[in-house]
């Protein structure tokens, strides 16, 4: 018999749940307990330590040649808001974060039909030369797989290119959500969720980090949600490489996906997706509150069910503001550490591969 009271049992003698016990705590409405086990399962281990970075997001082109059914951020070149940064744009934005004391540039775009693979070599190296403290961390698993075929290399020779051209490190971007059924109503034109892992797998043999993400609050069911997460929990116990499990809040505003037209998610669903994700992937070091997509109030509100990370300054951020994300475009430094001291934590300011660099 599966019940709350056996749960907390198990959490608090660090033991696994299962996929059932996962689905009970996502329907229960007893948030306070659930976050009561969340935040016991974050403080076993991270203490009340929270990290944040300086970054600085690079997304440089919003043309793609998928047409995912959520997304507001593609266009196809000839439409109007289509954009691509040359690599003196790059260069530049580069620079800027370095200015501001980044030591993190996150790249993601679109699928671009017409850019070759050097592109991407020449993009790499142009931030390398701006600074070699200025980590990299570029391409989700979608676009690993595009830039394989687009050079006509496996995965691992893919990989190999990239991380001499400067790669250091994956975001966990296009894994959306893994059910099949789903993602065929999501994004068909988009690699199949055993495609994503696949690709994550090559990542982490190739000695990489990599994030992970899901993104909820569209047409998924809960056990869609435990689901995805078992398949990350399945293979972070084969390989131990990713960094930190991310939930994205679907944004509804602007999304082409009518039939979720006014829904998206709400803070207790926010705040039960992240507790239920620190309970149950035992196996992950970090839990990520997104601000960008949850706002600064969530956010804040999630450092007590089990959250230990609110991802770093961000500073342009196009993907979740053009889907609608009300926040702003960037936190300084300073409002990130009041922030999550204002919550009773301690600033932890962390490189990408959470590093620890300064305790506040």
């Amino acid at each position: 018999m599966i019940s709350m009271a056996a749960i907390t049992e198990k959490v608090r003698d660090d033991q696994r749940i299962s996929e059932e016990e996962a689905l009970h705590l996502f329907e229960s409405h007893d948030l306070l307990t659930l976050g009561e086990l969340a935040g016991l399962a974050n403080e076993r281990r991270n203490g009340r330590r929270v990290f944040f970075n300086v970054n600085r997001h690079i997304n440089h082109t919003n043309i793609c040649v998928n047409r995912c059914k959520f997304c507001a951020f593609v266009r196809t070149a000839d439409q109007p808001g289509a954009y691509l940064y040359d690599l003196d744009e790059i260069r530049n934005r580069a620079v800027e974060a370095l200015q501001q004391g980044a030591t993190e540039i996150h790249i993601v775009g679109g699928l671009h039909p017409d850019l070759p693979f050097d592109f991407y070599l020449e993009m790499l190296r142009t931030v390398r030369e701006v600074s070699p403290s200025l980590h990299v961390k570029a391409f989700t698993a979608v676009e690993i797989d595009y830039l394989a075929r687009l050079c006509d290399c496996s995965i691992g020779e893919t990989l190999a290119r990239l991380k001499e051209a400067g790669l250091g490190s994956l975001p966990g971007g296009g894994a959306e959500i893994f059910s099949e059924n789903i993602r065929q109503q999501l994004c068909p034109e988009k690699i199949s969720g055993e495609r994503w892992l696949a690709v994550m797998e090559e990542v982490h043999r190739a000695g990489l980090k990599s994030n992970a993400t899901m993104l909820y609050g569209h047409l998924e069911s809960y056990a869609d949600r435990v689901d995805h997460m078992r398949r990350l929990r399945e293979l972070q116990d084969r390989t131990g490489g990713f960094q930190v499990f991310i939930p994205l809040a679907f944004q509804p505003e602007n999304s082409p996906l009518t039939v979720t037209k006014g829904k998206g998610t709400t803070g207790i669903d926010d705040l039960k997706t992240l507790a239920v994700s620190r309970i149950y992937l035992d196996n992950f070091d970090n839990i990520k509150a997104y601000w960008v997509m949850l706002g600064e109030k969530v956010a804040q509100v999630a450092l007590s069910f089990g959250v230990n990370d609110l991802d770093g300054t961000v500073v342009e951020e196009k993907i979740g503001h053009d889907a609608g994300a009300l926040s702003p475009q960037a936190m300084s430094r300073d409002g990130i550490i009041t922030l999550i001291r204002k919550a009773g934590r301690e600033p932890v300011e962390r490189d990408t591969l959470y590093n620890e660099l300064r305790t506040y």
